[in-house]
């Protein structure tokens, strides 16, 4: 974690501990950076290192407060948090105070972006909305318990999403779309042939429904930031 600062928050009772990149100079902008259903990973500090590079302010979230040690644990965890809309929202919600509350964020605009589980929290928190400028979902799951309102979503929407993923398949992604229409939502999808969940962690796996691919990686964070000169300037 060289180069990240440890930042404690809470959500009512709940401790949590946040990861902090600053860039060199003055930031363009804040985004929250929401991590996978495991929580912070090197992958995704790898992602918010760089966001810092490239002249953003980052604050990777902390779902759980705890780090679960294997795939079955973090989904008991996930479960925890994702009882009601309102209580995974209220956890989302107190990470972006968090980021906003920094000095360095005062007057900045906001962004928030996740990968996997983080993706849907990133989509959870503009179908809620947040007062974010941009939203961007990375191989992130599309279901949600409460659809946007029309009218709800003020963030631009970016989600980059790897077509062979069977744990997002094509009938929940036209019920996205759908729903993003009724919301009259301004939306980007960006679909990856043959690609699956996970396109964005190198690291090892053992799950068959998960797999890196370079590409993808390189074109999605391409478009993210594309969408970013676009909106946060």
């Amino acid at each position: 974690m060289a180069g990240m600062e440890k930042l404690a928050y809470s959500d009512g009772d709940t401790a949590l501990t946040g990861l902090v990149a600053r860039p060199a100079g003055a930031p363009r902008a804040a985004v929250v950076v929401f991590p996978t259903i495991m929580n912070a990973t090197p992958s995704v500090i790898a992602k918010a290192q760089d966001l810092a590079a490239n002249g953003y302010l980052a604050l990777v979230a902390d779902f759980y407060g705890k780090t679960p040690a294997s795939m079955d644990q973090s989904g008991e965890f996930a479960m925890e948090i994702r009882g009601t809309p309102q209580s995974y929202r209220q956890r989302l919600r107190a990470a972006l105070k968090t980021l906003a509350s920094l000095p360095e964020a005062a007057g900045l605009p906001i962004g928030a972006i996740g990968f996997c589980m983080g993706g849907q929290a990133a989509l959870e928190l503009a179908r809620d909305g947040a007062p974010l400028s941009v939203a961007a979902s990375f191989h992130g799951l599309l279901n949600t318990d409460q659809p946007a309102e029309p009218g709800a979503i003020s963030a631009r929407i970016l989600v980059c999403h790897g077509d062979a993923d069977p744990m997002v398949p094509r009938e929940q992604v036209m019920r996205f779309w759908e729903e993003m229409d009724a919301a009259r939502a301004d939306w980007h999808f960006h679909s990856y042939a043959g690609v699956k969940h996970g396109f964005t962690n190198s690291g090892p796996t053992t799950n068959p429904a998960t797999a890196y691919d370079a590409s993808a990686d390189r074109q999605s964070w391409a478009a993210m930031y594309a969408l970013f000169d676009e909106v946060l300037g």
